[in-house]
């Protein structure tokens, strides 16, 4: 299974101190560790690399000339490393720039090795003009690469370890989505161990993805998507092969209501999206004035309201139905549990 994915561009990697480096979704290569990363330069190539780079410098105003009036990059062959107990799959862009995947240890990477050349080929030369340039076009980047081939890795590559727990199906997946901080990634949390982190104010900046065992169902896999801004246009990437739809909103914050409505419908009105079942959870009900838990009558009232607001009448082709929960309390986790297993 892909763990992570990194990028480290420079002009000359032999001064380490000039190199940017990207990682997603984790700093799983500690980068205050110089010797770490100059292992994996000189492990590229076989220890030649580095040289290589050194060279293309003395040229490199004229191929920066070139590559940005052709918008060609030349991306090389991908070169395995076991590099400190890291199962690695490199690559070079241009000469002054390495894509690198890090696997689980079993994992073979010449099982990936088309898929990755293919990515970077389409993501790099096919489409639009792309620039090494811009922060959010290497976020970008990585993160599609990392979903693409995770999703590669569940779907085609055997990995018995991961999806083989006691049934012989391929797992469920659950996509998780809302504006940032409504409570996604406490729901995953609480739904696996049952634990709720009151000190937890982190927000998501990455795509998570928990295994659950599902009973009967097999083993459901939660896409816990980012809700900042600068993610939302990542989701129809994770929406893809989705079993069932699970859109998150912070009942005790009217304020935000109106985006997250917008939202909400810029996903569910695309046309292949249609049939996928939908769950909507108002969340962070211990929050607002009259406690859902212990008010009938406030529950349905509020309940007729967020239907309203949002048009959720509007929905067509699909099941939905609508939970309110207290993620924090604890309120109705049972029944999202059990609406997910009876939905898909």
């Amino acid at each position: 299974m892909l763990n992570n994915i990194f990028l480290f561009k420079g002009r000359d990697f032999q001064d380490l101190s000039q190199l940017d480096i990207y990682s997603y979704p984790d700093d799983m290569l500690k980068m205050d560790s110089r010797e770490h990363i100059r292992k994996i330069l000189l492990g590229h190539d076989q220890g030649t690399f580095a040289l290589q780079n050194q060279n293309r410098k003395l040229h490199s105003n004229n191929s920066n000339l070139v590559h940005n009036i052709s918008n060609f990059f030349i991306i090389e062959k991908p070169v395995p490393q076991v590099i400190d107990n890291l199962n690695i799959y490199t690559t070079c862009i241009n000469g002054d720039i390495i894509i690198g995947l890090t696997f689980d240890k079993e994992d073979n990477p010449y099982d990936y090795k088309d898929i990755f050349e293919e990515l970077l080929s389409e993501l790099l030369n096919v489409e639009e003009y792309f620039s090494f340039e811009d922060e959010l076009e290497i976020e970008s980047l990585l993160l599609t690469i990392f979903i693409d081939i995770r999703r590669y890795g569940d779907e085609f590559v055997d990995n018995k370890p991961l999806i083989e727990v006691q049934y012989h199906e391929s797992f469920i997946k659950v996509f998780l989505f809302g504006i940032d901080d409504v409570g996604k990634t406490s729901l995953v949390r609480r739904i696996k161990t049952g634990e709720f982190n009151d000190n937890y104010f982190r927000a998501t900046r990455k795509f998570n993805i928990e295994y659950i065992p599902g009973e009967e169902k097999g083993l459901l896999a939660f896409w816990d998507c980012p809700g900042q801004q600068n993610f939302r246009k990542k989701w129809l990437m994770g929406l893809q092969d989705s079993n069932i739809i699970i859109f998150m909103i912070d009942i005790a914050n009217q304020l935000r209501f109106e985006e997250s409505k917008k939202e909400f419908w810029k996903i569910i009105n695309r046309y292949d999206l249609f049939g996928i079942p939908l769950l909507i959870l108002g969340n962070k009900g211990d929050l607002i004035q009259h406690s859902i838990e212990n008010n009938n009558n406030d529950c349905i009232r509020l309940r007729n309201e967020i239907e309203d607001y949002f048009e959720f009448d509007k929905i067509e082709s699909r099941d939905w139905k609508l939970i309110l929960t207290s993620v924090k309390e604890n309120y109705n986790i049972d029944s999202v549990r059990e609406s997910i297993l009876k939905m898909i």
